[in-house]
């Protein structure tokens, strides 16, 4: 077989390898793959974006995908969102790749959003008003919303937070304060749930509000058990919150 007849068919089979999406870009379907969500679990959905911070994405996605090894409880899909399906690189320089792009893919329902903080989370993020009307479009259904670190500045440029009682990092608080002053903030505690939102002060701290919604959800037997599989200490009662009545 002559060489350029061997490229033609290369070329033709790549070419059957492809797809478009709704906006008429090539997408490689042999790359490209969504995650496989049970039908019987919360949709759990991370906002993802270049300067994550690891800690507060990786510590709610810890727990929250262990509940999967749990028995007789309705556990979690875990799974991440972007505006691209490009690599993600975070503050600490772990790339990560998402698994859906909010900008142009059908997203699955999403029951518990989670916002991890970022490295633009009080400047430029907040002027990307795709990110934030997405953020916005979600909370109107979802069961709950959390945010970790300055993560809350998402939440709370949406307006989505104007009702409710609120916190962030703590060295961030004035200037959340300052950029949001029609909120109700709360320091010197580790998270506060009010209404369907959750949002911690951040860090390793993360893993304790990540943990809270668990035995929220699931009681107190089952977010031990997760704990004890994360080697974690937790004691709800040993933790400065603010939780409903």
């Amino acid at each position: 077989m002559k060489k350029s007849a061997l490229l033609l068919i290369l070329l033709m089979f790549s070419i059957s390898c492809m797809n478009k999406n709704q906006d008429g870009d090539v997408l490689n379907t042999t790359q490209r793959k969504f995650p496989e969500l049970a039908a019987d679990r919360y949709n759990v959905a991370f906002l993802i974006m270049d300067g994550v911070y690891n800690t507060e994405f990786t510590a709610p996605y810890d727990i929250f995908q262990h509940t999967q090894y749990r028995k007789g409880i309705k556990a979690m899909n875990t799974f991440t969102v972007a505006n691209t399906l490009e690599a993600v690189t975070s503050f600490e320089g772990v790339r990560f790749l998402p698994d859906f792009d909010y900008t142009k893919d059908s997203i699955p329902n999403i029951d518990i959003l989670v916002v991890p903080s970022a490295e633009h989370h009080l400047d430029s993020d907040l002027k990307d008003s795709t990110m934030l009307n997405f953020v916005k479009k979600v909370s109107k259904e979802a069961l709950f919303v959390t945010s970790h670190c300055d993560g809350a500045f998402v939440l709370a440029k949406t307006g989505i937070l104007n009702e409710v009682v609120s916190t962030t990092f703590p060295s961030d608080i004035e200037k959340y304060k300052a950029m949001f002053p029609q909120l109700k903030v709360k320091d010197s505690v580790l998270f506060v749930h009010d209404g369907k939102f959750i949002t911690s002060a951040g860090g390793a701290k993360s893993f304790e509000a990540a943990l809270y919604l668990c035995e929220f959800l699931y009681g107190k037997e089952i977010a031990e058990s997760i704990a004890g599989g994360l080697v974690i200490d937790w004691d709800l009662n040993s933790f400065p919150r603010i939780i409903p009545q």
